[in-house]
């Protein structure tokens, strides 16, 4: 029941920095003012890695094990 409820308080902030991350990224692509396209990436930047903290470890190793299955696959179907 504990792990639940962390699991829980872990997911709320995750999905907060993640929909900030998101507008932010919208507006990027969506406007034409130079200081907005880049205040909206730095933005999107910092909430994508501050996100980073509030991952279960099991995503983390995810996405640090993805690039080289990745790297790998690409290796063997270029021989």
């Amino acid at each position: 029941m504990a792990e639940n409820v962390e699991v829980i308080i872990m997911l709320i902030p995750l999905s907060m920095t993640l929909m900030i991350a998101s507008v932010a990224i919208y507006l990027c692509v969506k406007t034409t003012e130079e200081i907005v396209k880049v205040a909206a990436a730095i933005t999107a930047l910092l909430c994508l890695f501050v996100s980073l903290f509030f991952v279960p470890w099991p995503i983390k190793l995810l996405i640090l094990i993805v690039p080289f299955i990745i790297e790998k696959l690409q290796r063997v179907a270029s021989r």
